[in-house]
């Protein structure tokens, strides 16, 4: 009997030892695998609890709002700066500045792409902030040099036609923009990814920290934004658009050395080339394989084998989702340019089932874009007075900034936590539920901006003041009614779609996948100046006057146009409903077998 106790407490405490032994591999083992994945700046293997986490991230926090004040500070008040120093028409302007923002968010994806198969988000970061510095400062010498801008013309003689920006002084203009526009794309493609990336996705706590970081990623966009839609646009309108730029200029140029400090504590994922020559691989492979003669059809790997197979060559599993994508998985030896991976084909289908996400969103930043093009061109016309306080049109923006602001904490603090209790899961609110609501708001944005317009127009007839460019009889706030919307609608839907396309993309293209928030931003302006385009040739057939044409707002049919916008958005938001109803979130699991031992064995 005590012979046997003392067998049984020997052999208890082996059996303790060799768990503890196993713990003490498994964690070196698990320390190995994360930091093989990430590298200091110093290119030299990041170590957990000296690399990545909140200080690091928050570096890239105090970057993003000088990065965002440099971009807003001028992006916001564009439009009049071409209208009323470059002598274009309002149509024309609205058209350039949709084009120059559509391009600097579009060229997000070269940023993301780079980081992901060649650079990193650290060096890709350093490179367009000094692309952009070049081009805010030549924007800066054409706006001091007279030489640079086209003559200017009295626009109280109704005789005299002021000259467009042409030749070379255009061309000064358009480089410079586009510097900016290509900077600004590479930061947008590399910095949220590079902040996500010091958070441990491992962990439940490591990826609520990574949710929060996007929501004070918005938040800081805001604080960038509020400064430079206040403090910079009226230094624009009083001291002159040198100072402006100048304002920029300075802003990006100390946002590099303050990136820099940072240094000593970023974890920098590693490079894991192309993923775009990934995803042209496969399919290329599936369509080629599709058409393989019925005596090369049984190289094709049988898709249908049980996932339990005891296969070696079997590392992952093969779902049956989109099945067509199997095909390009082959054990043909004779095929080597078609030879791709199980790994592969699951992370191709995983960006083909984010897509329609990204495609329903592009008709929401459709309507953002009218944030800074005709909105603030109907606030020009209006009294922007509040007392004695004379505010610029292109401040308006002021209102959602401060929403956001104090929207962006609560919902973080207040809202993530009371729906989590509620739901009893991690995320509380969905990404999809949450970019669903971005959506349903800016159906409710343009139906508000339709009203607003049509009251303004109103007031324009009944003040006899239709064909005047005098400010009417009607305070400037009633356009803050749709910028409320739009800026709620903005905060919900740019959150949630870097949270979801970062959470959900293969390890290997997370910048390239995050960068389709931007890009989606990118294809709502290129969209809107679309539909102008197409408004003004439809109803220009069927009217003596396009609905957007001219060069006194009053002589547009503005609250038709937003109703069309209201129409499309309805559409838009029941097809995103299908399609968010029918995605099923990804499994994540770490990137390799150690990893999966990590999370089973507790560490």
């Amino acid at each position: 009997m005590h012979h046997s106790l003392f067998t049984l407490k020997n052999h208890n405490f082996i059996d303790r030892k060799i768990i503890s032994s196993f713990h003490r591999n498994m964690d070196q083992e698990c320390q190995i695998s994360k930091s093989s994945m990430y590298v200091n700046w110093r290119n030299k293997p990041a170590i957990e609890g000296q690399h990545g986490g909140i200080l690091a991230a928050s570096f890239v926090l105090v970057v993003e709002v000088l990065e965002n004040l440099a971009y807003l500070a001028n992006a916001s008040n564009l439009v009049l700066y071409l209208s009323k120093f470059m002598h274009y028409t309002p149509s024309s302007s609205s058209n350039i500045v949709s084009n120059f923002m559509g391009t600097a968010f579009l060229l997000a994806l070269l940023g993301g792409f780079l980081a992901d198969a060649f650079f990193t988000t650290y060096c890709i970061y350093l490179i367009s902030a000094i692309i952009e510095l070049a081009g805010l400062l030549i924007l800066t010498m054409q706006a001091r040099s007279n030489s640079l801008k086209p003559e200017s013309c009295l626009s109280a003689n109704r005789n005299t036609k002021c000259q467009e920006t042409e030749g070379g002084k255009e061309a000064v203009l358009f480089i410079g923009l586009y510097l900016v526009a290509l900077g600004v794309g590479g930061i947008k493609g590399s910095l949220p990814p590079h902040g996500a990336e010091q958070f441990d996705e491992e962990t439940i706590q490591g990826r609520k920290k990574r949710s929060s970081f996007f929501n004070y990623y918005v938040f800081c966009l805001a604080c960038g934004a509020l400064i430079a839609v206040t403090f910079a646009v009226w230094i624009e309108d009083n001291k002159g658009w040198q100072w402006g730029f100048g304002i920029s200029t300075f802003a990006i140029l100390i946002s590099i050395p303050i990136f820099l400090l940072g240094s000593m504590v970023y974890r920098i994922k590693i490079p894991n080339g192309s993923p775009i020559t990934t995803i042209f691989k496969v399919l290329a492979a599936a369509i080629f394989n599709n058409y393989l003669p019925k005596n090369g059809r049984n190289a094709v790997v049988n898709t249908n084998v049980s996932p339990t197979s005891n296969s070696n060559e079997r590392k992952e599993e093969i779902t049956e989702d989109l099945s067509f994508l199997n095909r390009a998985i082959t054990n043909n030896s004779n095929l080597p340019r078609f030879s791709v991976t199980t790994k592969q084909v699951e992370e191709v289908k995983i960006v083909l089932k984010i897509f329609p996400v990204f495609i329903s969103t592009i008709m929401l930043n459709c309507c953002l874009a009218q944030l800074s093009t005709f909105s603030v061109q109907q606030a020009a016309t209006m009294d922007t007075r509040i007392g004695s306080l004379l505010v610029p049109p292109a401040s308006l923006p002021v209102f959602p900034v401060i929403f956001i602001m104090i929207l962006a904490p609560m919902y973080n603090h207040v809202i993530i936590p009371f729906a989590r209790k509620i739901t009893k899961s991690e995320m509380g609110i969905t990404h999809l539920q949450r970019i669903g609501t971005g959506l349903f708001l800016s159906i409710m944005a343009m139906a508000v901006a339709a009203l607003v317009e049509k009251k303004r127009k109103k007031v324009a007839f009944q003040e006899t003041l239709i064909n005047s460019t005098q400010p009417l009889p009607i305070t400037f706030l009633w356009v803050s009614l749709q910028y409320l919307f739009l800026g709620s609608a903005d905060l919900f839907s740019l959150a949630g779609m870097m949270d979801f396309f970062f959470s959900e993309a293969p390890f290997s293209m997370r910048s390239l996948a995050t960068s389709l928030s931007w890009a989606s931003l990118a294809m709502g302006y290129y969209l809107s100046s679309v539909l102008v385009a197409i408004v003004n040739n439809v109803t220009g057939t069927f009217h003596h006057t396009p609905w957007l044409y001219g060069s006194n707002l009053n002589h547009y049919h503005l609250e038709r146009f937003y109703w069309l916008m209201c129409a499309l958005s309805g559409v838009n938001f029941v097809v995103y409903l299908i399609w968010a109803k029918s995605y099923k979130y990804g499994a994540k699991t770490g990137s390799n077998e150690t990893q999966m031992l990590c999370k089973s064995s507790g560490v």
